[in-house]
């Protein structure tokens, strides 16, 4: 088995190509678009809230939702609303 020197050169490179990778993967994802409609669990870990908490939402009218078979999709938008008209100025 033969051994490698690595210099500081390789090292400036190598840390280089790191943060040119990290710059790229934030890039990218910050391009992403959110789903236009969440279901409960991924609201839930959104919000970090549980599910009779958005059980709670749903039935006052806080929170509008649509159903299809079992499933509840709640709008994006709609949660961006709510969170605005909700805001708490100190």
């Amino acid at each position: 088995m033969a051994a490698e020197i690595i210099t500081t050169d390789d090292l400036r490179e190598f840390k280089m190509e790191m943060l040119e990778g990290i710059q790229d993967l934030l890039q990218n994802q910050s391009s992403l678009k959110p789903k236009k409609y969440l279901k409960s669990a991924e609201l839930m870990e959104l919000l970090q809230i549980s599910s009779g908490t958005l059980q709670t939402l749903r039935i006052n009218g806080t929170l509008a939702y649509s159903k299809i078979g079992g499933i509840i999709y709640y709008d994006y938008e709609e949660i961006l609303k709510v969170l605005e008209q909700n805001k708490v100025e100190n």
